[in-house]
């Protein structure tokens, strides 16, 4: 009764892996524009594109990351200063763009510049800082996609748009989580919008991996500042002790982050280079085995298993 069922699960499977291993030829014709390259997933997807023999253009915030990152790649490799938050910063990125790649179009965007913090209970936080987050991670990517979007449309090239496992499961409170919601919003309505035009769209979904925004210091000083700067009455709502608690979290949450931050860029070159790219790539075995089967729960499951280690305000039901 279970061998035909066994034997038909193995040929589906058998039969992805086969279609998903097929590379496209003439990678080294191809250009590829990726934000965020000073540090993290985006300074190490340039220089693996670039060994692979690909025109890799990359956008670094500032010119140090920029001069650090030419230091370890070919001369094939140029790169472009870009704030995503800054509009007029964006156009010029895509007019310098456009003179390099000329009627080849523009094969892939990894839309990868992102920032976290502040990571805390969303009373704690104002306007202003959920406002930093969603101009970096969503208006960001939107305002260089429609930019750049007439180059890879000419291409029928990639759109690869970095979101996160926080994308799918809202664990934290702050602008993080419903930036990258918005992502995978955004990325789905652009997938189907250009499946006629030749495009592709991916979304990488990572785990927490050692890259600068999930370091432990990155997040807790700026919580320490959002405690100091509450109102008493918000203060005496939640506690001393829920502060503490709340700190002591942050730290396992960002220290088990995993090292090989290359599972997230090998996803981000196969949603560039397959002939059949995924829509939704998620690296990261706590993003795999954890996040992602939690968001399916029903949502009294999900509360629970995400509240059980939550620390407790001084003003809460007994």
């Amino acid at each position: 009764m279970w061998l035909p069922l066994l034997v038909f699960v193995g040929l589906l499977l058998l039969y992805r892996w086969y279609r998903q291993s097929h590379i496209l030829e003439n990678l080294s014709d191809k250009y590829v524009f990726i934000t965020g390259c000073d540090s993290g997933f985006g300074n190490l997807l340039a220089k693996q594109l670039d060994k692979r023999g690909m025109k890799v253009l990359a956008a670094c915030l500032t010119e140090k990351g920029a001069e650090n990152l030419k230091k370890e790649a070919s001369s094939r490799l140029q790169t472009v200063m870009l704030d995503v938050t800054d509009s007029e910063s964006v156009s010029s990125a895509a007019k310098w763009a456009t003179d390099i790649v000329g009627d080849a179009g523009l094969w892939g965007l990894v839309n990868n510049a992102g920032i976290a913090a502040p990571v805390s209970p969303n009373a704690w936080q104002t306007k202003a800082h959920f406002a930093k987050v969603l101009n970096v991670n969503l208006l960001g990517p939107f305002d260089v996609t429609v930019n750049f979007l007439p180059l890879i449309i000419k291409a029928r090239g990639r759109i690869v748009n970095v979101s996160s496992c926080f994308g799918r499961l809202a664990v934290v409170g702050g602008g993080y989580c419903p930036s990258k919601f918005g992502v995978e919003a955004f990325s789905d309505s652009l997938r189907r919008e250009l499946r006629d035009f030749g495009v592709k769209v991916s979304i990488i979904e990572p785990g927490a991996f050692k890259t600068p925004i999930c370091m432990t210091e990155t997040h807790v000083k700026p919580v320490e500042h959002l405690w100091s700067s509450l109102p008493s009455q918000i203060k005496d709502y939640f506690g001393e002790q829920y502060y503490q608690k709340y700190i002591q979290n942050l730290t396992p949450l960002f220290e088990t982050s995993s090292l090989k931050i290359h599972y997230v860029t090998d996803c981000m070159e196969h949603a560039l280079t397959a002939v059949h790219p995924w829509a939704r790539y998620s690296p990261g075995f706590d993003c795999k085995l954890y996040y992602i089967p939690v968001s399916y729960l029903p949502t009294v499951l999900c509360d629970y298993l995400l509240c059980r280690s939550s620390p407790k305000p001084a003003y809460h039901l007994r």
